[in-house]
C-alpha cells in the first residue's frame, strides 16, 4: 500500500495535506549535498569562497568553475546539482545583457536576485517540471554598496551580510553568528570564511580546490584571487588551527 505521502510525492508538484511541498524539499536536499560555499560582507565590499571538494585525483581541479562572473560587478557561487546550476548562470548572464540593451546601464544586485527567484518560483508551481537543485549565493556592489543574496530551490530570496549554502551551511552559520561584524575588514572576511571551510573539511582543507572571488567597492569589479594568494591564506588558516589544537592540548596535560 501507498503511505499518505506518496500522492503528493510524483512529478507534479502540489500541495500535501499539511501544506508541504515535497519536491522543493527534496530540491534542498540536493543543495545540503553540494559542497559549501560561503559569502561575506566586508567594509571594502563582498568575498565568495567555495571548497570545490575534488573527490578524484585524476580530476582537475581547474576544470570545476563554482563561482561565475555573471557581470562586471556580479559573481554567483553555486551549490546542488551542477547542470541545474549552469541552466540558472546562463539566465543570469542573459538577464544582465538585457538590461544593458534595453536600459543602458548595469543591472541591480537585487533586481537580477529577484529575476533568479521568479524564474525558479515558476518550477515549483506548474506541471511537467521540477524545481532546480540549486541554490546561488548572488554577490555584487550597487551604487557602492556590497549587497549578498541567497537564493532557495523554491524561490524564495533573503539578503545577508554572512551566509553559506551547501553542506557546510549549519557550521558555516554557527561560526557567522558568532563572529560576524558590521565592519569586519576585507581579509578578515577571507579568514572567517576559510574558518568556516576548514570547520566543515577539517585536514582535508586543500588550497588547490579552494577558489575565491571577491568585488570591492572601489572598483565593482568581480576579480578571482590568485591560486598563490588563496595557498597563503589556506596555509594561515590550517596553522593557526594547529596552534590552537596544540594549545588545547597542553591545557589538558596541566
Amino acid at each position: 500500500m501507498m503511505g499518505p505521502q506518496m500522492g503528493y510525492d510524483r512529478a507534479i508538484t502540489v500541495f500535501s495535506p499539511d501544506g508541504r511541498l515535497f519536491q522543493v524539499e527534496y530540491a534542498r536536499e540536493a543543495v545540503k549535498r553540494g559542497t559549501t560555499a560561503v559569502g561575506i560582507i566586508s567594509d571594502e565590499g563582498v568575498v565568495l569562497l567555495v571548497d570545490k571538494r575534488i573527490t578524484s585525483k585524476l580530476l582537475v581541479p581547474e576544470s570545476i568553475e563554482k563561482i561565475f562572473n555573471i557581470d562586471d560587478h556580479i559573481a554567483i557561487a553555486t551549490s546542488g546539482l551542477v547542470a541545474d546550476a549552469r541552466v540558472l548562470i546562463d539566465r543570469a548572464r542573459m538577464e544582465c545583457q538585457v538590461n544593458r540593451m534595453t536600459y543602458s546601464e548595469p543591472i541591480g544586485v537585487e533586481v537580477l536576485a529577484k529575476k533568479i527567484c521568479d524564474h525558479k518560483q515558476q518550477y515549483t508551481q506548474f506541471g511537467g517540471v521540477r524545481p532546480y537543485g540549486t541554490a546561488l549565493l548572488i554577490a555584487g556592489v550597487g551604487n557602492g554598496r556590497p549587497r549578498l543574496f541567497e537564493t532557495d530551490p523554491s524561490g524564495a530570496l533573503m539578503e545577508y551580510r554572512a551566509t553559506s549554502i551547501g553542506e557546510g551551511r549549519n557550521s558555516a552559520m554557527k561560526i557567522f553568528e558568532e563572529r560576524a561584524d558590521e565592519n569586519i575588514t576585507f581579509e578578515g572576511s577571507i579568514l572567517m570564511g576559510l574558518d568556516a571551510l576548514y570547520e566543515v573539511a577539517k585536514d582535508k582543507l586543500d588550497a588547490s580546490t579552494v577558489e575565491i572571488g571577491y568585488v570591492k567597492r572601489e572598483d565593482a569589479k568581480v576579480k578571482k584571487m590568485d591560486p598563490e594568494k588563496v595557498r597563503e591564506y589556506v596555509e594561515r588558516v590550517k596553522w593557526m588551527h594547529k596552534e590552537e589544537e596544540k594549545d588545547k592540548g597542553e591545557e589538558k596535560e596541566e
